[in-house]
Parts: C-alpha cells; sequence; structure tokens
C-alpha cells in the first residue's frame, strides 16, 4: 500500500471537504466551476504573511477565520455572491492540532457563507497564506471604485478604529483597558463580512470598496478611480465605546481614519438615496454612517470642527513598510 506524501495527508486530512456548488473540487490538477448564464464572475486574491498582516501569535482559529473573511469582503465591496474558494499554505512545519484549528475557523466561515474550498497548495516555509475567492454577481450590476460622482453622499458600515487599537496597543502607542483590549483584538482578528449589504446596495451604491488599508486612504482610491474629490466630517465618523475613548488623541484618531483592518464597506449614493441606505440599518441590522460628500476635485479632506481640515500623520496600511 502506497501511503500518501505529508503534503497529500496534510491536505487530505484538514482541507479536503464535498464542493457543494462546484463540478469538482479539491483532488484533481483543476477544479471544475459552472457560471450561471447572465452573470460575471467576479475573482479577488489577497496574501497574508506573518510579523506584516498579524502577529505570529494569533489563535489559528481565528487565523482561518480572517483569512477567508478579507476575501469575502472583497466580494461584500463588488455585490458579488461568493461560492468558491482556494487557499494556498505555508507552513514552518506540520503541526496537526494548529491545522485542525485553522481549519475549523477556515470552514466555520465558509459554511456560514456557503463557500466551497475547491483547491490550492500546500508547502514548507515562512507562515503565508493566499486565498483566491471566486463568486458571481449579474452582468453589469457590480459595484466599483470609479461610479462616484460630484455631490454623492459618503457612507460606512459598522464602526471603525478597533482593530487598529489593538495594533496601536501591542506596538505601545497607546494604552487599552485589558477588556477594551480583548474586544478590540476580536474585531481584529474576526472581522465580519459585509456580504449581505454589498447585495443590498446594488442599484443604490455609485461606487463601493471595503476598508482594509484604512478610510482616508480607501476612499482616496475611489476618488481616484472617481476623478473626484472627498471632504469626510470627523465628527460624524462612527466609532464603539472603545474608540470613543481614544478618538480624541492622535494615535486613536488616526487609528480611525488611516489604521485599516475594519473590513466595513465605504461607499457613495446620490442624495435620493438616504431614505433607502437607512432602512437597510434596519432590514440587516448593520449600521450605517454618512460621513461626508463626494465633490469636484482631488483628494480626500479631513474636517473638524468650523470645518477646518484635520492633518493626520499616516494615510493608510502599506504592505511594503509594515513592520
Amino acid at each position: 500500500m502506497i501511503k500518501l506524501s505529508p503534503e497529500f495527508d496534510l491536505i487530505a486530512r484538514h482541507f479536503t471537504r464535498p464542493a457543494k456548488n462546484a463540478v469538482l473540487g479539491v483532488g484533481d490538477d483543476c477544479a471544475l466551476v459552472d457560471v450561471s448564464n447572465g452573470m460575471d464572475l467576479a475573482v479577488s486574491t489577497d496574501t497574508m504573511v506573518s510579523g506584516t498582516h498579524f502577529f505570529p501569535d494569533v489563535d489559528p482559529e481565528t487565523l482561518g477565520h480572517k483569512a477567508l473573511a478579507v476575501n469575502l469582503s472583497d466580494m461584500a465591496a463588488m455585490g458579488a455572491m461568493p461560492y468558491w474558494a482556494t487557499l494556498a499554505l505555508t507552513v514552518p512545519d506540520v503541526n496537526h492540532e494548529w491545522l485542525a484549528k485553522f481549519a475549523k475557523g477556515f470552514f466555520d466561515l465558509a459554511e456560514e457563507f456557503g463557500v466551497s474550498l475547491i483547491g490550492g497548495d500546500t508547502t514548507r516555509g515562512p507562515l503565508t497564506m493566499t486565498v483566491t475567492i471566486m463568486g458571481e454577481v449579474p452582468a453589469g450590476a457590480s459595484l466599483r471604485r470609479s461610479g462616484a460622482k460630484a455631490g454623492n453622499d459618503i457612507w460606512v458600515s459598522g464602526n471603525l478604529g478597533d482593530a487598529a487599537l489593538a495594533v496601536a496597543h501591542r506596538r505601545g502607542l497607546l494604552k487599552l483597558a485589558e477588556g477594551d483590549y480583548m474586544e478590540a483584538v476580536m474585531r481584529l482578528y474576526e472581522p465580519i463580512p459585509r456580504v449581505k449589504l454589498g447585495q443590498a446596495l446594488r442599484g443604490l451604491a455609485t461606487s463601493a470598496i471595503d476598508i482594509s488599508d484604512g478610510l482616508l486612504s480607501d476612499l482616496g482610491h475611489i476618488c481616484a478611480l472617481s476623478k473626484v474629490g472627498a471632504t469626510v466630517e470627523c465628527e460624524r465618523l462612527p466609532v464603539s465605546a472603545i474608540g470613543a475613548k481614544h478618538v480624541d488623541t492622535p494615535a486613536g484618531l488616526t487609528a480611525v481614519v488611516a489604521g485599516g483592518d475594519d473590513y466595513e464597506l465605504c461607499f457613495t449614493a446620490p442624495a435620493s438615496a438616504r431614505d433607502s441606505i437607512e432602512d437597510l440599518t434596519e432590514v440587516l441590522g448593520i449600521p450605517l454612517t454618512r460621513i461626508g460628500e463626494i465633490r469636484k476635485g482631488k483628494g480626500v479632506s479631513l474636517l473638524g470642527e468650523d470645518d477646518k481640515p484635520i492633518a493626520i500623520d499616516g494615510r493608510g496600511f502599506d504592505h511594503f513598510t509594515a513592520a
């Protein structure tokens, strides 16, 4: 009897599950999927590297959750329905206890959103994971970054800054109470992908993006592709009870507007859509807050009291400078 190699044993033990919505899943050289007529295929890839995107001591189950959640958030930002994912996993060694916990976090979230793992790769090296996610969106109905118009409102979902506050605490930039840190760090490692919201915004929003690198940075991407500018009112920014304790400090405000890892949606819409968008708060149970306005020009301005510009030290997470 021929034994499986360590790699194939690892895959068979931890990552081989029935692919309920694919023609062919894990096990062959390629997966096979059947895209519905009248739908566009949405595809996104994210890589997470230990020490750059997460602290090395993170619980593997929460890491498995986040590895998929950040890709689901990309689907949400496009208004797409996620269906299939691949996982390329690099690990320093084969630790089956760690892998079982990682797989649990990954598959628990995958099951919640009806996503099948249909392929990938494993190898030895510094802890790194790359997920490619695929889904469908009605042809011509996807949310994009390029549709914002002058006069549109700017909205965000949920609260901003908790994840970045946890990172700032770990780096000694500010001090959170123990209970606040434990709550904030869960926002860091177990973000909630706003998939249903993204789908509900089709036909309402003119542009959208998920907030992964920080509000000002990601809103700046919308402005650049839409060839417009934006003003954000600091007093309108939605923060949690934890964020409210620190938003008046330089480090706290930077975490809220430039820290990243929120995985909330930032989107624009005409003023005529306000009632419909506010209704979504009750329908979906997700707070939605209007924080500013798209204007003619370039760039993003953060305004404080009396509409005075606020300078921020930091414009968002940068994959090539982060430590």
